[in-house]
């Protein structure tokens, strides 16, 4: 299977919407992994090399900070269709590497860091242009589960 054919399954999981907040992705996605991949890292010590010699007598040399890079992943099994679900760019930039339930409670919290310190927020609220409801969170997957039940 192409990387391409591989995207268009995710993406017509859920009927090209986002399985988290259910936005229409309109073809633009990322690819989220459900039960989270996380990269491993490892730290690279700063030290000197030889710079980039444009000539064979060059022996200049450079300064190379201490860098974090890429080291594997933990869990690369979770890189499969099942456990990959289409995701609008803010709903898989906030669920980062968390799981479902995580992110829930993230999403969750939402509220009461408006109410606390979001001035436009707190006006509007006394306005009736907010309506706040207790519901619990509920991803698109979910409630499109239950519908083709």
């Amino acid at each position: 299977m192409t990387k391409r054919e591989k995207r268009q399954l995710i993406y017509d999981k859920f009927d090209g919407k986002c399985a988290y907040c259910g936005c229409d992705l309109n073809g633009k996605f990322h690819i989220d992994e459900i039960e989270p991949c996380r990269r491993k890292q490892k730290m690279i010590p700063a030290h000197w090399t030889n710079g980039n010699p444009t000539t064979e007598n060059d022996t200049s040399t450079a300064f190379v900070t201490s860098r974090w890079v890429n080291d594997g992943f933990e869990n690369p099994e979770a890189f499969r269709i099942e456990n990959q679900n289409p995701s609008c760019a803010s709903c898989n930039i906030n669920k980062h590497s968390m799981s479902l339930e995580e992110f829930r409670k993230l999403i969750a919290g939402f509220m009461k860091h408006l109410n606390e310190i979001n001035t436009q927020y707190k006006i509007a609220k006394r306005y009736g242009l907010v309506s706040e409801t207790n519901e619990e969170v509920k991803f698109y997957f979910e409630l499109y589960e239950e519908d083709r039940i």
